[in-house]
Order: C-alpha cells, then structure tokens, then sequence
C-alpha cells in the first residue's frame, strides 16, 4: 500500500483503478486454481511439493527458486522502507539527521529480532500491530477525505497505465498461503473458495479507497508530487505531509506506515526463517537460530543500504519476475496438467475453463514481459526513458 500510489500516480486514478482490476481478478483466478491443486493433493503438500507433482522437477526447482526470490525481494524492500521512515521521524520529530544505512539497521536489528524469538511471540506483536494498521487506515480515510482534490483525480496518462502491472501484482500476492489454509478449512471447497474471493475481494476495496485518498491528496506533477516520489523511490505517506496542512491527516499516515511496514516485515521474515530452516535442514535453535538469522540479514542489509531506490524496485521485480511466474503462470500450468493430462475432477467451478486458463496465462506473460522490456530498455520509443525506467 506504501508503493502502490506512488507506482500507478504517474497514470492518474482511474487509469490505475482499471488496472487494478484486471489484476485483481488475474491473482483471484490463480488463488482458486491452487485451491484446486492442494484438494488434489494429500493434506499437508505446500507449494515446493504442489509444482513438483505436477510439474515435476523443473516445477520443483522454479518454485524454490521463486519463493526465495519474492521472500527476499519483499524483505529487502519493507527494509528500505522502514529505514526511510526511521530517518524521516527522527529528523521531523526529533531534530537528530540519521544516514540511511543506520536508519535500515535499527529497523533491521530491532524487528529481526523478535523474529528470531519464534512464531508465538511474533504472531502476538503482529495481531496488535495488525489492528493498530486497520485503526490508523479507518482514520485517514475519515480525516483525509475532506482534503481530496478532483483536479487530482482527474489526472491521467493511460499509456503509463499497464506499465504498474508488476507492482500491483505483488499487492494481491497472497498464494503461497492458500496451502495452509485448505486443512484449516477442513478441505472444504466452498469455504476455501469463499476465502480466496472474500478475502481479495476486501483487499481491492481498501486498495482503491487507499487510492482514491492519496492520489487525491498528493498532485502527480511538481517538486513535491508522486512523479517526485517515483524519483526517490520514497513511500506514499512521506509526500502526503507535504501536500496538506492537516496535522491529523500527517500524523495518522505516520503510524500507518509503520504499521504496514512491520507486520509486512515480520510476517514475512519468519515465512523465510521457517522455509529456509526446512530447506537448509538447520534447527531453530542454538547456533542455528544465528545462522539462519545471518543468512537472511546479510543481503537484505546488502541491497537495503547500498541501492538508494531499494524500496519500489524491490517491490516492482518481486511481482514482474517471482509474483508473475509463481502466483501466476505456475498455478496455471499445474491445473492444466492435473485436467487435461491427469484427468483429475475440476474443482474450481470456473466456466469456460481452457479459454480462461489461455487468457490467464497471456496475461501473466504479458506482466513479465513489460518487466523484461523495462529493464532491458526496449521500450524507450514509446516511452519516455527515465520514467519507464524507474517503473
């Protein structure tokens, strides 16, 4: 939520909001089609053992391979995130200027290490964070709406629009935990459906609601819009205290910021810390608590401190490479191999079932595409290069 306006206010709101739709409904597809796969399968079977039945060994090793890459992705980025949010309270609120690199060390340090005292004790921090993010969200979007401007809303620059894709892939990632869900909901298909479509369904209302706040508070253009923002790869929030005067509007996007960095980090720094420790068959305790904990603080730090715009590119290359392919196209391909290869009874209730897994796919082909394009330059001639660039 911290990247998504800054990421798609170059297009304006509705030009986002149309995207934002499209994938929603692609990552709501990919989480049935998995609801599928794990009722196929014995109670227990995660993703790494998902893909490789399926899919066989290439599955198994894409999906390692993924799974790192978006785990440590994510982390690197809440890193960068939370060490910018670090150096920005302690200047505005206490007058002491702190570098970047102390600032993702104390947000590192700090919240590492309650990852490192185990599930119990996170999931508890976690729940009370949790709902201090839901409370400071209910009341920006109370307070802040009076500050909204239409001209804001108004903004928009449709060929930038599909170039936000990766980013808001990684908003409505989610798939690695369907899994775990389908023995809590006692394999239940139509509860487990019910999940998935409830539960993206409520992301993409406060998704479009969180939209609708900043990209009609913060202008798009100027020193101090979220063109600006794409620039320094800074979070949404920092530039909202710089478009109003409302000190209520400015405090509350405060706390929800570190709100929406810390549970995103904690949550997913022990999904990390639990996979490697079976991977790597290292015990959670000892000397294994401290090298598993290096193994994941080492390059995170690395990449955190040493790359200025961490935060968004991480976040950005976590969707258009590990959201695309493994929340993607891999659900994807081991439905259509369970169905037509396995013969295995359809689950999913989808209609029209071939033609929407063809479409699906392209469509996450088109996602990795736009990355690879990006990154490689070949879109310049259509696109202006340092703006596709920082996309």
């Amino acid at each position: 939520m911290l990247a998504l306006p800054v990421a798609t206010g170059i297009s304006g709101f509705f030009p986002s909001l149309v995207v934002m739709l499209c994938c929603w409904a692609a990552m709501t597809l990919t989480g049935l089609l998995l609801v599928e796969v794990s009722l196929w399968l014995e109670e227990g079977a995660h993703i790494i053992s998902m893909s490789s039945r399926m899919l066989g060994l290439p599955g198994k090793i894409a999906s390692w391979i993924l799974y790192l890459f978006i785990c440590y992705a994510s982390i690197i980025a809440y890193t960068a995130g939370g060490g910018m949010y670090i150096v920005s309270v302690m200047a505005d609120y206490f007058d002491i200027e702190l570098s970047r690199t102390l600032g993702c060390l104390i947000f590192f340090l700090a919240f590492g290490l309650l990852v490192d005292l185990g599930a119990k004790i996170v999931g508890r921090v976690n729940t009370v964070l949790f709902f201090g993010m839901l409370g400071a969200y209910f009341l920006i979007i109370g307070v802040g709406v009076q500050e909204i401007k239409l001209a804001n809303l108004l903004h928009q620059r449709w060929h930038f629009a599909f170039l936000g894709v990766p980013l808001i892939l990684t908003s409505f990632s989610y798939q690695t935990m369907v899994p775990s869900l389908t023995p809590y909901l006692k394999r239940n298909a139509k509860h487990l459906k019910i999940s998935v479509i409830g539960g993206t369904s409520i992301t993409l209302i406060v998704y479009i609601m969180w939209q609708l706040l900043v990209l009609g508070i913060v202008p798009a253009e100027g020193p101090d819009g979220l063109v600006q923002a794409l620039h320094e790869g800074a979070i949404a929030t920092k530039f909202i205290k710089k478009a109003t005067d409302n000190i209520w509007v400015v405090t509350i996007a405060e706390f929800f910021a570190f709100f929406a960095l810390i549970t995103s980090f904690l949550g997913m720094s022990l999904g990390l810390f639990d996979f490697l420790s079976d991977g790597l068959k290292i015990k959670k305790a000892g000397l294994g608590r401290v090298k598993l904990g290096l193994i994941i603080a080492v390059p995170t730090l690395f990449f955190a401190i040493n790359y200025e715009r961490a935060f968004l590119v991480a976040m950005d290359i976590s969707g258009g490479f590990g959201d695309t392919i493994l929340n993607g196209m891999l659900p994807v391909m081991m439905v259509w191999v369970g169905r037509y290869r396995k013969n295995l009874p359809a689950m999913a209730g989808i209609a029209g079932f071939k033609i929407v897994l063809i479409l699906t796919i392209l469509f996450f082909v088109y996602s990795l595409g736009i990355e690879v394009f990006v990154h490689l330059g070949l879109l310049s001639s259509i696109y202006d290069v340092k703006d596709v660039h920082l996309l």
